[in-house]
């Protein structure tokens, strides 16, 4: 398993990204699109390797397999991802759940998680939550 030295802010970013897909046990195409566009398109993920995907991805599927592995990937996240970057996470793992067209309960106990776990203030998350339902909104 990855330790906390070798996550990069963008292997954490990543990280909470394939966690959200995988929370429902069921990661979507429209969810891996997502993922893969945020990863080749975002400024935050410039110069980023999309090959460690595959090694973060195993990485979140181990620490979901333990019986504290949610509490792990946050301790991991905590550690590696600069403070400035917790609402960047957040959005992204939004984007992510709301790429389906539809967001599972699992999906919603597990960003309820994670705004309690980055501290991401009510107000800023519901506008982040707006934002994300709003672009992912069918005709």
């Amino acid at each position: 398993m990855t330790n906390a030295t070798s996550l990069t802010p963008q292997d954490c970013l990543a990280a909470m990204m394939i966690a959200v897909s995988a929370s429902d046990e069921n990661i979507r195409t429209s969810e891996l699109i997502k993922i893969s566009n945020a990863v080749n398109n975002l400024p935050v993920f410039a110069g980023y390797d999309a090959d460690r995907l595959k090694t973060i991805s195993q990485t979140v599927f181990d620490l979901f397999e333990q019986e504290d592995g949610l509490d792990a990937l946050f301790g991991l996240v905590r550690e590696s991802l600069p403070e400035r970057l917790f609402e960047t996470a957040y959005a992204l793992a939004c984007d992510v759940a709301a790429a389906d067209g539809k967001i599972a309960d699992p999906e919603l106990r597990l960003l309820e998680e994670m705004r309690y776990e980055l501290n991401i203030d009510r107000l800023h998350a519901a506008a982040i939550e707006r934002g994300s339902r709003a672009r992912h909104m069918p005709i």
